[in-house]
């Protein structure tokens, strides 16, 4: 499975963003650390990033849940950002966007706070509005935000997920189960694919979870 969702034909990032949820374990997340140069963690996510055996491009945020230790240290490399109405994912996509990075993996958007969670995954829609291609890597597959007609590659049987954000004509080639524009979240849940890829036709965004 591995293959279908970390090659670079499928996806292939400027920068990686660290977010101070759940950290994953998946090598299938894990892999783009070793893959891209770029990374930028939010906040206090640095905390606990730098006592890995990575180092941080940039540290982006307010500075709020920064260490001390790791404002010293990593001093040089701190970008603040005192706005209180974005949180710190988006600060970094911002960030990155003003540098002329457009493909972004986000890990640790996920878990701890549910909260957080749902409005991590729900700006992915927002960045897709604005250009920018950024997905969530979790330990069971990876969001995907997209529009318009779109091919993804998969492993036949793979379990996904879609979720209609304002489309008034969809469907889809290769899924078990036929797709219509659902009106609530959960009416696109647990499809099937039927091939080594799948297409969805639409007329507005969606979001695509696809499982491992």
């Amino acid at each position: 499975m591995e293959k279908y969702l970390t090659s670079i034909e499928d996806f292939n990032p400027e920068a990686i963003i660290i977010d101070a949820g759940t950290f994953p374990t998946s090598p299938i997340a894990l892999r783009w650390l070793d893959l891209c140069d770029k990374i930028v963690c939010c906040d206090g996510a640095a905390n606990e990033f730098v006592a890995t055996r990575y180092t941080p491009w940039r540290i982006v945020g307010d500075g709020d849940s920064m260490s001390a230790d790791v404002r010293v240290r990593y001093s040089d490399i701190i970008r603040r950002n005192p706005d209180q109405e974005t949180n710190d994912q988006t600060k970094a996509v911002k960030y990155l966007a003003e540098r002329g990075v457009s493909r972004i993996v986000i890990l640790g958007a996920t878990g701890r706070r549910e909260d957080h969670t749902l409005g991590n995954i729900s700006l992915l829609m927002e960045y897709l509005r604005h250009g920018i291609e950024a997905r969530i890597y979790t330990d069971y597959g990876v969001f995907i935000p997209a529009s318009g007609t779109r091919t993804f590659r998969c492993a036949p049987g793979s379990q996904v997920s879609i979720f209609n954000f304002g489309a008034t004509e969809m469907r889809a080639d290769n899924l078990v189960y036929p797709i219509r524009p659902f009106r609530n979240w959960w009416e696109g849940t647990l499809n099937e694919t039927s091939a080594p890829h799948f297409t969805i036709h639409s007329n507005a965004p969606y979001l695509i979870f696809l499982n491992y």
